[in-house]
């Protein structure tokens, strides 16, 4: 949308108003919009604020496009807050279920220097940097996941409703003794049959309590440290994590954040406690006086490639572009691994299905083949 369609689509005169607040029958409607609806917003709010409309027409033209109405009522309150003399940040710190900590002292770094046109379109790179990262992750992994849950399927299903069938066919012609295959296979379809509630509510109960296991304290450091180590995805998770924490801190530092507070901001936002308290560990380190780079090199969380060109940016004077080289490196390490986990996952999964299935058609069909062999003997 151009700058002059934008304009055009401002109210005529901003009156001081209140919109009209809508309540559902359970309260005011939640904001529904995902983080590249927030980074279209903030790319579009850069373009009219670098073209001279103020801040508040700006946002008062966001209001009137939003097609959300939990959306709006939060741009409503923003603008009201804005109004009333707030400061932008201020205003965007008390919806932190929209507006994260990285969002919102961006923009009070931008308001400090008066640059908030370029912090923005920072903020707005990032954010679509970061999705346009997770959703390549997720649309590799779901090929995967589709392909697991079929083989279950499948796998359940012929278990259940195909075995039980042979079965009755087995005891009609009296073969008293079965293959070893094929007695694995009824006993494993006879447990099932028999008990399928008992098994369906127990691995329910072990998902449930896993769930929560993980979100104590102990177990959320368990569960992260097997994400890190685990084979084959502990490599790619922790490139991810790389990734995100020098891209998080590389686009605070350029946006004037101080790095003690930037330190804060990436801790909190590492999607992964073990790389939380080592960040916090750096802080600590730092506060006292020291670099950055050796306190993470203590830590053992970064790769020596990451610390070094930490230390070296820090004596350069050049640390957010060579954080910024380091984020877009493991980004194209996370693209590159996870195309050739995808490859490799294809045939794996496509193998695991034909070995389960070969292994039902042939228990089913020893018996038969017992049974022709006799036959023809007689």
């Amino acid at each position: 949308m151009t700058v002059a369609a934008l304009k055009a689509s401002a109210p005529a005169k901003a009156a001081p108003r209140k919109a009209p607040r809508k309540s559902g029958l359970f309260g005011p409607p939640r904001a529904r919009v995902k983080t590249k609806d927030i980074a279209v917003l903030t790319r579009q709010l850069s373009t009219m604020i670098s073209s001279g409309i103020p801040l508040l027409e700006s946002l008062e033209i966001l209001h009137e496009q939003a097609s959300d109405p939990g959306f709006r009522l939060v741009l409503d309150k923003v603008i009201e807050r804005v109004r009333s003399g707030s400061d932008f940040s201020t205003a965007l710190s008390e919806h932190t279920r929209l507006f994260s900590k990285i969002y919102v002292n961006m923009i009070r770094a931008g308001e400090s220097s008066g640059q908030l046109d370029v912090i923005l379109q920072r903020l707005a790179d990032y954010m679509e940097s970061v999705e346009e990262l997770k959703r390549e992750i997720k649309s590799a992994m779901t090929y995967p996941v589709i392909s697991l849950v079929l083989i279950l399927t499948i796998t359940v299903g012929l278990v259940v409703g195909v075995v039980p069938q042979f079965k009755q066919i087995f005891e009609q012609l009296g073969l008293s003794t079965l293959p070893a295959p094929t007695q694995v296979l009824m006993t494993v379809s006879n447990a099932l049959t028999a008990h399928f509630g008992v098994v369906l509510g127990a691995a329910a109960l072990v998902v449930v309590a896993f769930a929560l296991y993980i979100r104590t304290g102990p177990g959320r450091r368990h569960w992260h440290w097997f994400l890190l180590h685990v084979p084959v995805f502990g490599p790619l998770f922790r490139k991810v994590a790389i990734s995100r924490f020098s891209r998080t801190f590389a686009t605070l530092i350029q946006s004037g954040v101080p790095m003690l507070g930037a330190l804060d901001i990436v801790a909190a936002t590492a999607g992964n406690v073990l790389l939380e308290a080592a960040v916090l560990k750096a802080k600590e380190a730092v506060t006292r006086g020291e670099t950055l780079g050796d306190p993470l090199t203590a830590t053992r969380m970064f790769p020596p490639m990451v610390t070094r060109m930490i230390s070296i940016g820090e004596k350069t004077g050049a640390l957010e572009k060579l954080l910024m080289k380091i984020a877009e490196f493991y980004d194209q390490e996370v693209r590159a691994m996870v195309k050739a986990l995808t490859s490799l996952i294809e045939p794996l999964m496509i193998s695991a299905m034909g070995l389960i299935v070969g292994f039902i058609v042939l228990a089913i069909f020893l018996p038969i083949i017992y049974m022709q062999r006799i036959v023809s003997g007689n």
